[in-house]
């Protein structure tokens, strides 16, 4: 079992496809995702990897969380979460992950608070009826009706639907396509939207009802490996180097 990143919701729009057909895609941004503690069943019971992303004010946090960064030998991050992991998927403290973490075509799952909307009736919040427009109903249009029953049992039950506050909850979206990745900006394009308003923090995972893609790096996706690829075309980079020395001739900025 990999590890998940933390990205930040960049926001929505589209990509086309070969064939011409529009796929709506959220972008989510790796924000320096690094590895910031291990969890080893030794020492503490049970195997995971703590992530930090982003990046916060010295001066914003507390003297252990200080500490904590510190020891890791990371800069401060606005954002940590744990990730359980195999005993096989231990990544060093330091680490940074890339958008190559995930492929494109494999689903993931996305975890993140939904948008808070206040409190809302129960029309809005869970899609009633509400009352007759006429016949003897009056300025309780909108009202949800009859909560309870009679004498017995002369309560209202628990989880009734009814008014009240509505988003501002952890919800958890399955099974959504990686559609692209950009690992030069550490983009990743999921299809579909996800929970969370604009610059939100999210948690991606590979998806736990379908196989893992075999194409995904294993134990993740790193920059040095990323890094680490690009010499080997060494073929291909000469002319566009070569077109890149050129352009300054022309009395243009590169």
């Amino acid at each position: 079992m990999r590890t998940g990143v933390i990205a930040r919701k960049v926001g929505m729009t589209r990509l086309f496809t070969d064939e011409g057909v529009h796929v709506p895609v959220t972008v989510l941004a790796l924000e320096n995702c690094q590895v910031v503690a291990q969890k080893t069943e030794a020492r503490d019971g049970y195997v995971a990897l703590q992530l930090g992303s982003g990046t916060a004010k010295a001066k914003n946090l507390s003297k252990p969380e200080r500490g904590h960064f510190g020891k890791a030998e990371v800069e401060p991050k606005a954002r940590l979460a744990e990730f359980r992991v195999g005993g096989d998927a231990l990544l060093d403290v330091g680490a940074t992950l890339s958008a190559a973490h995930f492929v494109p075509g494999q689903l993931v799952d996305v975890t993140g608070e939904t948008q808070g909307k206040g409190f809302a009736g129960a029309m809005k919040r869970w899609g009633f009826g509400g009352l007759r427009a006429t016949h003897g109903v009056s300025v309780s249009h909108r009202s949800h009706g009859s909560t309870g029953n009679r004498q017995d049992p002369g309560r209202v039950f628990k989880n009734k639907k009814m008014a009240g506050h509505m988003g501002a909850s952890q919800r958890t979206q399955q099974n959504l396509e990686v559609v692209l990745t950009d690992p030069e900006r550490d983009l990743i394009f999921v299809k579909g939207s996800v929970p969370g308003s604009k610059g939100a923090w999210l948690l991606v995972r590979d998806s736990v009802k379908v196989p893992q893609p075999a194409g995904a790096p294993f134990p993740a996706g790193l920059k040095q490996a990323a890094a680490g690829a690009a010499p080997a075309d060494e073929p291909a980079a000469e002319p566009q180097a070569e077109a890149a020395a050129e352009t300054p001739g022309e009395g243009g900025e590169a």
